[in-house]
């Protein structure tokens, strides 16, 4: 829904007890991220203090209809960004002439649509169709196709005195209504097993007006259960089959009850972050299924009577799994380049722990028979705590010696890059695997124990979007972190770069990098426990595969966040032009400083520029985020977007990441969205891309791919006598 005020000369939202229905108009005069608008020259507000005849279908406050703005020059231009669009939908504008007009003079004015051939019926004349001045006329459509991005213009007729005026409007989504609550039906179920218990007599619906006491709910308009928490309730027999119905649910807490019977397939809630089901009676195997859960953090198990062997599927997650007290259920065969993190038992634990830290020992011995005793007192057995990223066990990082390292770069011959933490050299392992190795600057660390905390928070993180963490050594006063190698360089290589002119890449290709950068970052920020915090976002920390997906490096940087708050205080050693300007006043980064960098690598896929450039932004804009902003501002997307995409994009996902991209870089962290809501408007932007190429595909023939309105079909216009005459081919909606 969007409705607004237009031109409103307070910088606050109309609502209640202004509006007796308690509707919010959201003022236009307040800057938004999401409403972006094109300011014809020659517009301004006008207003009046008189009362204006609200007699209407809508009846919109006074409030809102004493004030407006006309287009003095003949025009009034919008382009609104409409969240939760495409769709369908109604619109309404507002519109009461407030301004006294001479008995000559006239207010006549129609709507013109970009992109499509100029109309003639669609004539507004406010005092005329309103019966009068100070009343409200309001014309609009009640079957509306709408995209992402809206973009009109009224412009005044020929035989027109005056420009057009625009009090408000209000554009809302059609919902699909949905009857049947499946969680309902599904909960209800689940208590008729145990309808004598306490817990189950509270009645009414689970989730409104107040969740019941033992399950959460998320806010959707339809609300969806998330949190089950039925520890400790007595339950018997097996774990009801209707949980695995709630496709919503993201914690299911059974633990410490009598449940019998195997586990079940929960491959239909693929939500699901945190299982207990300990401390019951449960047998079987461990189903396999439990690796189709994408979002699967936690699995709690111990203490039951589980059988056979941890699927190898399971293992390769990253999970925290507990699975001790189960005494005929073992670990399978496991490669050992797993880096998952698994409780087991503290025995396991300690045993493990020896094994690394002789194998270190007898590696050393063998390969250099010269090094000296207080070189392997000091080496660096990697530990496996025992629960989270403080105290969980992760597999210990390999430990190479120096000349393994020599050998693999051949004396350090090959350097692929640099930064301020040391540099890169290209390598190859014996067995044919290429590395990247960063011999760390004397000053990278203030001593062994800070390289020891930073090997071991490397050898614990593991995932599809974070550069793999492969080893380290740390031999003759020299401490060296081994990677994977990236075939395809750094992403800002190929915006502005060495690369530039090599590979060009397209937006959904760029769009797809964006996508898998800001998944590494999620991990990092809701995966670990506690959050890590990047605090060196930038495009030359984007890496590139042999198939041109993204990879988020560089954890020199990387902190955990203080246990119980959200910041980091630490020394910052960011790069200008990415750095969180909050951070100068705060001496504090959170993980919506990260949010802003990647805002800024955002704005750089979008125009190939860097983020600092006197040359290319001139005087008036110091960074991207300022000259970025200044375009948008002004309705000037073109100005902004990277000439070498040629035009090969659809203007909707451009104009949604645009969008992301400026709330991003709002000035107070506060502000700003989670990385995880930037994904999930990234991944809309993919899906509208790739919806527009396959429509394109189908019909070549069809509007230019970059029309604001390849979507937008209009029909009755300012009622049932005047409408607007558009080519037959587009459905024509019903009039209100």
């Amino acid at each position: 829904m969007k409705r607004e005020n237009i031109q409103s000369y307070v910088l606050c939202n109309c609502r209640y007890p202004d509006d007796p229905f308690d509707r919010i108009w959201e003022s236009d005069s307040l800057k938004k991220a999401n409403y972006l608008v094109d300011v014809a020259a020659g517009t301004e507000k006008v207003s009046t203090k008189l009362p204006i005849d609200l007699r209407s279908d809508e009846l919109p406050p006074q409030k809102v209809m004493q004030t407006a703005v006309v287009g003095t020059n003949g025009s009034l231009t919008y382009r609104l960004n409409l969240d939760g669009f495409p769709g369908f939908g109604w619109a309404v504008t507002y519109f009461a002439e407030i301004e006294d007009l001479d008995p000559d003079e006239s207010r006549k004015f129609r709507l013109v649509l970009p992109g499509q051939p100029d109309v003639s019926k669609a004539i507004v004349n406010i005092q005329e169709n309103a019966q009068g001045k100070y009343r409200v006329y309001e014309p609009g459509y009640t079957n509306l196709s709408l995209p992402f991005v809206l973009s009109f213009k009224f412009g005044k007729t020929y035989d027109s005195s005056r420009g057009p005026l625009l009090n408000a409007m209000e554009i809302n989504k059609y919902l699909e209504r949905n009857d049947g609550s499946i969680d309902g039906v599904a909960i209800v179920s689940v208590i008729s097993l145990y309808s004598s218990a306490d817990w189950a007599q509270e009645g009414g619906d689970p989730c409104l007006p107040v969740p019941w006491s033992w399950l959460q709910c998320n806010s959707d308009p339809q609300p969806s259960i998330t949190v089950i928490h039925l520890s400790s309730k007595n339950l018997t027999g097996n774990i009801p089959s209707d949980l695995t119905k709630l496709s919503s649910l993201v914690e299911l807490w059974l633990d410490g009850n009598s449940l019998t019977g195997p586990i079940p397939d929960f491959s239909g809630c693929p939500d699901l972050r945190i299982i207990h089901l300990e401390d019951n009676q449960l047998t079987g195997p461990l189903p396999s299924s439990l690796m189709n859960l994408p979002n699967l953090r936690e699995l709690y198990v111990q203490n039951n009577m589980l059988s056979g062997t941890v699927p190898s599927s399971l293992l390769s997650k990253n999970v925290v799994l507990n699975y001790a007290g189960n005494i005929n259920l073992h670990e399978g065969g496991r490669g050992a380049k797993h880096l998952n993190i698994i409780i087991g038992s503290s025995v396991g634990a300690a045993v493990l722990l020896l094994a690394t830290v002789v194998s270190c020992l007898f590696m050393h011995k063998g390969k250099k028979n010269n090094y000296d005793k207080e070189q392997h007192r000091h080496s660096l057995p990697v530990q496996r705590p025992v629960s989270s990223l403080n105290d969980a066990p992760a597999e210990a990082a390999h430990c190479f010696t120096l000349s393994d390292i020599e050998d693999a770069t051949k004396m350090l011959e090959k350097k692929i890059g640099s930064g301020g933490f040391g540099v890169v050299y290209y390598g190859k392992l014996k067995d044919g695997k290429e590395i990247a190795v960063k011999v760390l600057t004397s000053n990278s660390y203030q001593g062994k124990r800070e390289f020891t905390n930073e090997v071991t928070l490397l050898s614990r993180i593991h995932h599809r979007n974070l550069v793999q963490f492969l080893g380290y050594c740390q031999e003759e006063g020299r401490s060296v972190l081994v990677y994977e190698f990236m075939h395809n360089g750094t992403l800002k290589e190929h915006l502005y770069g060495t690369l530039t002119h090599e590979q060009r890449i397209n937006w959904i290709k760029r769009l797809e990098i964006a996508e898998d950068a800001a998944k590494g970052i999620e991990y990092l920020h809701t995966g670990c426990v506690p959050a890590i915090i990047h605090r060196d976002l930038k495009s030359s920390n984007i890496l590139l595969d042999k198939h041109m997906r993204a990879k988020v490096s560089d954890f020199g940087l990387s902190k955990f966040a203080v246990d119980g708050a959200s910041h980091v205080s630490s020394i910052v050693r960011g790069t200008v032009g990415y750095l969180d300007p909050e951070y100068y006043i705060s001496q504090q980064l959170t993980d919506k400083s990260d949010v802003y960098s990647f805002g800024v690598i955002l704005l750089e896929l979008i125009s190939g520029q860097e983020a600092i450039s006197n040359e290319k932004f001139g005087a008036n804009c110091r960074n991207i985020v300022q000259w970025a902003k200044l375009h948008i501002e002004s309705g000037d997307i073109q100005g902004i977007i990277d000439p070498s995409l040629l035009d090969e994009y659809d203007i909707q996902s451009m104009w949604k990441i645009e969008e992301k991209a400026l709330m991003c870089v709002l000035p107070h962290g506060h502000m700003r969205p989670s990385i995880s809501e930037v994904l999930k408007d990234i991944q809309d932007a993919i899906v509208i891309e790739r919806e527009a190429a396959a429509a394109r595909d189908g019909n070549s023939d069809d509007m230019s791919r970059n029309s604001l309105h390849s979507s937008l079909n209009v029909g009755s216009f300012g009622g049932t006598e005047n409408f607007l005459s558009l080519d037959e081919s587009i459905v024509r909606p019903s009039a209100r």
